[in-house]
């Protein structure tokens, strides 16, 4: 099968788990929208570039990382910012989200990007320190002193003991 035809094929069964990715990484729905979105448009011009002895959903989610490190850095040197939620729908799900869901999303965005990165990966998207390190290109030390961190800022933040 062709490599582009894989990916295309590929992408669909993805989306929940890229969604879940996008959304741990950018803490807001509209700029987890905007991510995924960016993701998908660069994996089906760069399908080409798949290697088939690759996992697809390794690549895409690494297509996630830098997508949202190319934002970061662009809105950290002009200071642009996706648009800002409609005030009412912020209230509405606001209302309607249960107070705990709130508190750890707000926990999670407080978070550092690379702290934020690892926690995606090894506790929403369960993949190992092993994968997730060789995902991040670092060391697993490196995810584990990350996770670490981000666990005992988690903790502290929702009020809970290490």
């Amino acid at each position: 099968m062709d490599p582009s035809q894989a990916v295309r094929e590929g992408l669909l069964p993805l989306l929940p788990r890229l969604r879940r990715l996008a959304r741990a990484l950018a803490g807001q729905a509209t700029d987890a929208d905007d991510l995924v979105q960016m993701v998908l448009e660069r994996a089906l011009t760069r399908a080409a570039q798949w290697r088939p002895d690759a996992t697809l959903d390794k690549w895409v989610f690494a297509i996630a990382r830098n997508a949202w490190r190319d934002e970061l850095r662009a809105r950290n040197r002009s200071q642009r910012l996706f648009a800002e939620e409609e005030a009412g729908a912020t209230t509405a799900d606001a209302a309607s989200a249960p107070a705990q869901k709130l508190e750890l999303a707000a926990a999670l965005a407080a978070l550092p990007p690379d702290h934020r990165e690892v926690v995606a990966l090894v506790l929403v998207e369960g993949l190992s320190y092993s994968e997730a390190a060789d995902l991040l290109q670092v060391p697993v030390g490196t995810v584990t002193s990350r996770l670490a961190r981000a666990r005992a800022t988690l903790q502290a933040h929702l009020g809970k003991d290490a």
